[in-house]
């Protein structure tokens, strides 16, 4: 049986090689690249991202990135983000008062976490939903985490049409978090997976095996 391909995309951000050789152990044949048609044509695409959210969108558009995951959304075709990743899948973010758009693939504010020490750095548990893919099987483990900004409270309201979307949660203090989404073709993690030990490689795993 043929491996699935993912492309890592490259658009400057985040320790890609760690991101690659762990979709790789999860199964993968992955290459990391910026070539759009590469990115479009890959059973998965992977999204990356350390920093700053202004400065990964800049990134991202450089390669028209927005547009490659629009596309492989539209087509039904999987990708997971991670961390930043992540957080430039919503709307907007907004970091030392500077509001910068993101990818709008889903509504929402990426913020600064409202807890007493930040960033948010270490291991943590999560709550993940009935019906999860994701989390299946690894539902009680803890994954590693560092962000000083996330989604918080976030209410998605959808119609007869749209499914909605599953998500994980966390928290950090007293302050709740988006953790995780999986929306169709859609996924992402707010930790790191390719950090979290042999928890974070089961859930790659989970997502290899959906491609």
């Amino acid at each position: 049986m043929t491996a699935p391909s993912v492309v890592v995309l490259d658009y400057g951000s985040g320790n890609l090689r760690s991101a690659v050789r762990a979709v790789e152990r999860a199964g993968a044949d992955v290459t990391l690249t910026s070539d759009f048609d590469a990115a479009l044509e890959a059973d998965g695409l992977l999204v990356p991202g350390v920093g700053a959210y202004a400065a990964c969108m800049e990134g991202l558009r450089a390669i028209k990135g927005e547009r490659i995951i629009g596309r492989r959304l539209a087509g039904g075709r999987p990708v997971l983000g991670i961390c930043v990743g992540m957080q430039i899948l919503f709307e907007r973010g907004i970091e030392h008062g500077v509001e910068t758009a993101g990818c709008d693939e889903w509504p929402g504010l990426v913020e600064r976490l409202q807890a007493p020490v930040v960033p948010h750095m270490g291991w943590n548990t999560v709550t993940a939903p009935e019906g999860t893919k994701l989390f299946e099987g690894i539902e009680q483990e803890r994954f590693y985490f560092v962000h000083s900004y996330g989604v918080r409270d976030w209410t998605l309201v959808t119609n007869d049409r749209t499914a909605a979307p599953l998500v994980t949660w966390a928290s950090h203090g007293d302050d709740r978090f988006v953790a995780a989404v999986e929306n169709g073709p859609l996924w992402a993690t707010q930790f790191h997976p390719e950090k979290s030990g042999d928890a974070g490689a089961a859930l790659l795993r989970n997502w290899v095996r959906t491609l």
